[in-house]
């Protein structure tokens, strides 16, 4: 350890912090970020975790998975899986 750490106890304090807030934040970002799908199956589960219920179809286009989910109530569910991102989004419903 350097003279300065010893002499310093602010210095030492504030490394020590500044270390747990960066080993916190990638903690967070890990847990935030999806994996991109690679295949149908990938997609389908992606959407699973979003809205519970049976995959009933997957299409693919470009750049996105389109899976339907049939849930519980009887309602079927389109829900969008980006394939660069693996950003889950669902469909706005119609009433």
């Amino acid at each position: 350890m350097s003279k300065t750490l010893k002499q310093n106890p602010y210095i030492r304090f504030l490394i020590i912090c500044l270390t747990a807030i960066s080993l916190n934040s990638l903690t967070v970002s890990a847990q935030d970020t999806q994996a991109a799908p690679k295949t149908k199956s990938d997609a389908a589960k992606q959407a699973q975790q979003k809205v519970s219920g049976r995959v009933l179809r997957v299409d693919q286009s470009k750049s996105k998975y389109r899976v339907k989910v049939l849930q519980k109530s009887g309602r079927v569910v389109s829900v969008d899986v980006d394939k660069k991102s693996g950003k889950v989004s669902q469909k706005k419903k119609k009433d």
